[in-house]
């Protein structure tokens, strides 16, 4: 669904505009007074995303066997939303329709790319860092990318960001340990022995808040964790040495390179782990420590009251290198993991927190999914939101209002054929073959998915199965058949 944004100077004036008139209208709506509050300038926006964190992988959301306490004091003083979406259950796919606001059915990436590398993004498809850009946001996305290789017309400096740092290819994001990861475009050398990426992420993100720069930002963090490979500092993995019951990982072809694989080439699978549970569980310890550091550094500059916090992670659990969401309930309970489009495979965590703004301890259950993202905070800059979307704003629900909400949701995923799964209010379906008969789950008694009742309710199957002939457009790539 081929899209133009023009953004620049124009864009920049109507955003100030718009929040002169808000101010202006609060000042009549108050009869004028002296008292009156102008509306509040756009927000800064730090959003971060996990790498195949499940929905049951954080103790605020139930997990168990470890804890987060930088998350939970995140989900303490803000909002923990119950029933938010990836935008699917692998990773290229979901992080495209959180940048463009255009679920799978619409999106040019709609699965994981092959070789030789990444599919792009086209220079027609409109990222939420052009449009925050376009406010006067300054930009950067730091960590996994997996849209676009350099030079390509996906590189993220042609998509928004003044500002990029990690890796460009998915492939390569499977190294917690590497030679290389790329800045603006260009390579730059790492310490192979002792540089673990996501260390050098929260360095440079905290870096990049810090920065004196009078105009709000956007930073896109992504860690890469808790992917595999299941690898971690040893002073992190000794936190959790023989604290589980252990099922080693072995895979010889990865552990004779430096790197087990040409960096940005061809896998040879993820490196052998002895002890993967207690690294999945140090993973995301220390990622937690580091989410509360920069949670620390907003708040020691002030910019608490001036920032959105939002935590989400871009699909369900994983099943590889050694990964046991069994053993952790990774899922929360529900039914799937990573590349399943049962909700396991595709409900995630997200937390927001924005101090003043969004009250403190609330726990929502208004169905999101990442395409809401873009036109989210574009409301919320004050400018405005790219036609054709498939997103909604969800500024309303992040303050406790009411909020308008999809009458679809609409996945598809073609790594195991053409298979499509779609939320209408409490009813969820599911088509794991072309041709073959809807699966239909009702979640309000139901979350777990134990129930086809399709049977039962021929109205219903019949108002999605018309949904489903408009759902999509056709793809090239990504055939619906």
């Amino acid at each position: 669904m081929p899209r133009q944004l023009l953004i620049g100077h124009a864009e920049r004036a109507a955003a100030a505009v718009v929040w002169l008139c808000l101010a202006l209208l609060g000042c009549f709506a108050s009869g004028g007074s002296a008292s009156a509050q102008p509306a509040p300038p756009p927000p800064n926006v730090l959003l971060i995303q996990a790498d195949d964190l499940g929905y049951g992988d954080l103790s605020a959301y139930g997990q168990a066997r470890f804890q987060t306490p930088s998350l939970d004091r995140l989900a303490r003083e803000g909002i923990r939303f119950t029933q938010c979406y990836a935008g699917s259950t692998v990773c290229a796919p979901s992080r495209t329709a959180l940048m463009t606001g255009m679920h799978t059915g619409h999106a040019w990436i709609r699965g994981n790319g092959g070789l030789p590398g990444d599919v792009p993004l086209r220079s027609e498809d409109v990222t939420v860092a052009e449009v925050l850009r376009g406010a006067g946001y300054r930009t950067a996305v730091i960590g996994k990318w997996g849209l676009g290789q350099p030079g390509s017309t996906g590189e993220p400096n042609k998509k928004g960001f003044e500002y990029a740092f990690g890796f460009l290819d998915h492939r390569h994001a499977h190294r917690q340990f590497t030679d290389h990861l790329w800045r603006n475009g260009e390579r730059v050398g790492t310490d192979l022995d002792h540089d673990y990426v996501n260390d050098l992420f929260t360095k440079e993100a905290a870096a990049f808040i810090a920065r004196d720069d009078a105009r709000p930002f956007f930073l896109y963090l992504n860690y890469t964790v808790p992917h595999a490979e299941l690898r971690v500092p040893a002073d992190s993995l000794a936190r959790y040495h023989h604290h589980f019951p252990e099922q080693p990982f072995v895979n010889t072809a990865a552990d004779g390179r430096p790197t087990g694989a040409v960096p940005d080439g061809p896998s040879l699978g993820y490196r052998s782990q002895p002890e993967p549970r207690a690294a999945f569980a140090a993973m995301i310890s220390r990622m937690d420590r580091d989410i509360g550091h920069l949670l620390d550094v907003l708040r020691e500059r002030g910019l608490d009251r001036r920032t959105l916090v939002l935590f989400v992670s871009d699909n369900g659990p994983h099943s590889e290198g050694g990964g046991d969401p069994a053993f952790f309930n990774s899922s929360g309970g529900l039914r799937g993991i990573k590349r399943d489009l049962y909700e396991g495979g595709i409900r995630v965590p997200m937390i927001a927190r924005w101090a003043g703004v969004i009250r403190a301890g609330q726990v929502s259950n208004q169905p999101w999914a990442h395409w809401d993202v873009l036109p989210t905070l574009a409301e919320l800059a004050g400018v405005r939101v790219p036609e054709g979307l498939d997103g909604l704003s969800m500024a309303r629900a992040l303050r406790g209002a009411p909020q308008p909400s999809h009458d679809f949701f609409y996945w598809e995923f073609h790594e195991r054929g053409f298979q499509q799964a779609v939320r209408m209010g409490r009813w969820k379906a599911v088509r794991l073959k072309p041709g073959e008969s809807l699966e239909l789950y009702d979640l309000e008694t139901d979350p777990r998915e134990s129930r086809n009742v399709a049977a039962a309710n021929p109205e219903t199957v019949a108002r999605i199965e018309t949904y489903l002939r408009t759902a999509r457009t056709e793809s090239a790539r990504w055939p619906g058949q």
